[in-house]
């Protein structure tokens, strides 16, 4: 299971061989870019596109130009994630989480599904060069079913798919609910990436899948004080700190994870 380290700091990926998990948009303003010192993956950054907005604003052809210059200037990546459509309530239904406010897409689970499937259809005809995986989505195990039925019925085989996002599942990783379908997945003999997972989470399914990525190194750095010798009020953007509390948390977890990689 390759863990990565989710992070909006770009020039993270010159600085260690650690996997990172990086949203496209942190790459596209700038006018130049670092070079990977080890592996990275790109997230299409869509939970905040249908947070804020309701839909996509950056067209697939777009994004497939973001991807092509941030592949030959940073560097191969593993896999890119597609500009899936997420099918939790609030992306859905719009609302407020804490300091959160979702516009909500109003639209139903099974055509936030069609979307996400003919997303990566036109995204892996643009640009059939490119590593970018196909996602998965839901809100139940029978959901998820009707998910995958939807790629076959579009000709493709998610088994064959060096990795296949599991999407909407952030929320649910560390419940019998979520577990169930991951469980569920995995049984299709599909390599899951899980997105957004969390250390109970990793701890309960994460033996089901072929890698995870989690920025709550961030949430936890940033209700602690900052490590010593450090002068920032707290570590929530700070590449020891993540790094340290990544060897924790695998450290943490049964022997299935990954060998460590030097920083």
């Amino acid at each position: 299971m390759r863990f990565y380290l989710t992070t909006h700091k770009r020039h993270w990926v010159r600085l260690t061989k650690v996997p990172l998990f990086l949203k496209s948009e942190h790459f596209t303003s700038a006018v130049t870019l670092p070079e990977a010192l080890g592996p990275y993956a790109i997230d299409s950054g869509g939970f905040t596109e249908l947070q804020n907005h309701g839909r996509w604003t950056r067209t697939p052809r777009q994004y497939v130009q973001d991807l092509r210059r941030i592949w030959e200037c940073v560097g191969p990546y593993d896999w890119a994630a597609p500009q899936d459509w997420m099918c939790e309530d609030l992306i859905i239904h719009g609302g407020t989480a804490g300091p959160l406010t979702f516009v909500g897409t109003h639209l139903s689970v099974e055509e936030h599904q069609r979307r996400t499937v003919a997303n990566f259809l036109e995204l892996r005809s643009l640009a059939p060069e490119l590593r970018i995986a196909p996602a998965i989505q839901g809100r139940k195990v029978s959901d998820y079913e009707r998910c995958l039925e939807l790629y076959d019925n579009a000709g493709v085989d998610l088994n064959q798919e060096p990795i296949v996002g599991l999407g909407s599942v952030c929320r649910l990783q560390s419940t019998l609910e979520g577990a169930a379908i991951v469980t569920a997945m995995a049984a299709h003999g599909l390599r899951l990436h899980g997105f957004g997972f969390k250390t109970l989470g990793l701890e309960r399914v994460g033996h089901l899948l072929a890698s995870a990525d989690s920025a709550a190194w961030s949430y936890h750095a940033r209700r602690r004080p900052a490590m010593p010798g450090h002068t920032h009020k707290n570590c929530a953007n700070c590449l020891p700190y993540a790094l340290q509390w990544r060897q924790r948390v695998l450290a943490g977890l049964p022997t299935w994870h990954q060998p460590e990689l030097a920083a």
